[in-house]
């Protein structure tokens, strides 16, 4: 067993660690829940988080006694991505703008709206070329997502400023 921390070990050590504090996280967060609706259900809403959290803690720590037996993650050669060039910023850059755009809409436009917008960004920062196409899809798409939720589990996305027609 070889016990020595090298720089490798150290960055594998600490993204077991990281899956450690999210796993006690979501643990944490799942035990706060408050179930308001039918406490018979032997498997509630509180089921999932438990079982994520769980999944989280023990892998980090598999991770972790991996890690410290010598067993190191190989580094990707690239089989389909060439590693000599540089990063794409001028996709990534709007990419990251759509997200956020959506994370600071959604409460306020609701998820139709934000939805919409982060659908259509996205595939206009991809490279997408056929606008109308583009925003048609991208309304069925948060429609039917919004829809979805709503109709097949139960989970009220935000509606926003469309409040009175959704």
């Amino acid at each position: 067993m070889n016990q020595a921390v090298t720089p490798k070990k150290r960055v594998e050590l600490l993204f077991a660690a990281f899956l450690l504090i999210v796993g006690i996280v979501v643990f944490l967060n799942a035990s706060t829940l408050e179930v308001s609706y039918s406490q018979a259900d032997p498997v509630g809403p509180k089921a999932v988080p438990y079982l994520v959290a769980g999944l989280l803690v023990v892998s980090s720590l598999a991770l972790a006694v991996t890690v410290m037996r010598g067993n190191l993650a190989q580094g990707e050669e690239g089989e389909d991505v060439d590693l000599s060039h540089p990063s794409d910023w001028k996709t990534l850059v709007p990419l990251v703008a759509i997200v956020i755009v959506n994370i600071l809409l959604i409460d306020w436009a609701g998820w139709v709206i934000s939805g919409t917008i982060l659908f259509f960004g996205c595939v206009v920062a991809l490279g997408g070329r056929r606008y109308v196409l583009t925003l048609v899809i991208s309304l069925l798409l948060a429609l039917g997502s919004f829809y979805g939720f709503y109709l097949g589990l139960g989970i009220a996305l935000p509606a926003g400023l469309l409040e009175g027609v959704l």
